[in-house]
């Protein structure tokens, strides 16, 4: 019942999946740990720095929630559910899209989807941080890292080292 319930809540999800899983991030932990209470908030946030440290793509966050709640075959329902439904609109879709080109309302669309997908991405990040359970110094390095990474022509891996040395120092 647990994989079938998995499969029903991330294909929903799928549908406002813009910008990806991460931008998803705020409605997962709704559902799976607010709703459902599968998983507490540590574990989510364990399960998402995991799903960010692997090699592959941002959705394989769903893989893992769906392997913590309910083993293999969760994991197998939360990332069909997550790719497949989608895929199959997108599938039968694109010609009739590609069709519309140049209409306004066409054009209204792909132009709204960036701002939406931005800011679902920035409410994962926000809820990922409370999650975490970032303080002022936690919130006052990303503003700072963030405002910094707009001015400074810097790789981003000296702002995760940064972060990294001021979080082994206990500054954050």
């Amino acid at each position: 019942m647990i994989v079938l319930q998995l499969f029903l809540d991330f294909a929903l999800l799928s549908f406002v999946a813009f910008g990806g899983a991460t931008a998803l991030l705020p409605e997962m932990h709704r559902v799976v740990v607010e709703q459902h209470h599968w998983l507490n908030d540590a574990t989510f946030t364990h399960l998402y720095a995991i799903a960010q440290a692997a090699p592959g793509p941002n959705v394989l966050v769903v893989t893992l929630i769906g392997w913590e709640v309910a083993g293999l075959g969760g994991a197998l329902a939360a990332t069909l559910a997550m790719c497949l439904p989608m895929s199959i609109l997108i599938y039968l879709l694109i010609d009739r899209w590609e069709g519309f080109a140049g209409k306004r309302w066409q054009q209204a669309i792909s132009l709204g989807v960036a701002p939406l997908a931005v800011g679902l991405i920035f409410s994962g990040a926000t809820r990922i941080g409370m999650a975490a359970g970032f303080g002022p110094a936690a919130w006052a390095l990303v503003g700072l890292a963030a405002l910094a990474n707009t001015r400074l022509k810097l790789h981003p891996l000296w702002f995760i080292g940064v972060g990294a040395v001021l979080g082994a120092l206990g500054g954050v």
